[in-house]
């Protein structure tokens, strides 16, 4: 038995025997105990669905000096957004560079509706995300298919696998080399983000990627990158293009 099947079986037996996947790989949601997976699952006891709500309601309210909604240009979001979110981060024409879904509804707020910004982890623009990637639920991720994202993805790998902060630790140190074990009293998942935004019962509030990333940030003594810059999205974009495949959650529920 080679040692990362010797860590897989420890953190099966951790996990309390739940199955690996075909190829080794689990969502976040694998790893929850069965009263958050039962919240996660029942969308009339999910705390997110309150943001997928508010996110249908900005979807079709006009916005700006255009005076256009989202679905003025888009549409039902059931059919002109199912599937979009399973393939964020996206190449941008406009930067040469791969965009979030946050930065692209941005995006769009600016230069299609002409309206003032939404601020980064802002309820708004949190519903309006989870409103689209909920329109993706249970679609497998696709992200990174696109060869220009290829080197943006080796970006991403190397910020993943690199030491960070003061106490010198990599983001696959504990995703890649210690998943299920526990961290103060937590399970460390696989980091396969296909839940996101997620409901965090910590923050007792919904939260981006961005965030969760900057938590693990402060906690080796980091300093986290900004919110919208190109390291995250490098970083978003390797996390999402390993779990490809995986089926997407939004919105999850986590602890």
């Amino acid at each position: 038995m080679t040692g990362r099947h010797l860590a897989a079986a420890l953190a099966l037996a951790l996990l309390g025997g739940a199955a690996l996947g075909a190829d080794g790989r689990l969502s976040g949601f694998d790893f929850l105990g069965p009263q958050t997976r039962a919240m996660q699952q029942d969308d009339m006891s999910n705390p997110g669905m309150l943001a997928v709500l508010d996110g249908e309601a900005l979807w079709n309210r006009a916005a700006g000096a255009s005076g256009r909604s989202c679905a003025d240009c888009h549409g039902d979001a059931a059919a002109s957004m199912r599937g979009v979110a399973a393939r964020y981060p996206a190449y941008d024409e406009g930067s040469g560079r791969p965009v979030t879904l946050d930065g692209r509804i941005l995006q769009c707020r600016e230069t299609r509706q002409q309206a003032e910004p939404l601020e980064w982890e802002s309820p708004d623009l949190l519903a309006l995300s989870a409103y689209v990637a909920h329109q993706s639920r249970g679609l497998p991720v696709e992200t990174g298919a696109d060869p220009r994202l290829a080197p943006f993805v080796e970006s991403g790998r190397a910020l993943f696998t690199g030491p960070k902060g003061q106490l010198d630790f990599s983001c696959a140190d504990c995703h890649d080399d210690n998943w299920g074990r526990h961290l103060g009293g937590a399970v460390i998942p696989q980091a396969h983000p296909t839940g996101y935004p997620i409901y965090r019962l910590e923050w007792q509030s919904m939260g981006s990627l961005q965030r969760r990333l900057r938590n693990c940030m402060t906690g080796v003594r980091a300093e986290p990158y900004a919110y919208g810059s190109p390291e995250h999205a490098e970083l978003e974009l390797f996390l999402m293009a390993r779990a490809r495949g995986l089926p997407m959650e939004t919105p999850g529920v986590r602890p």
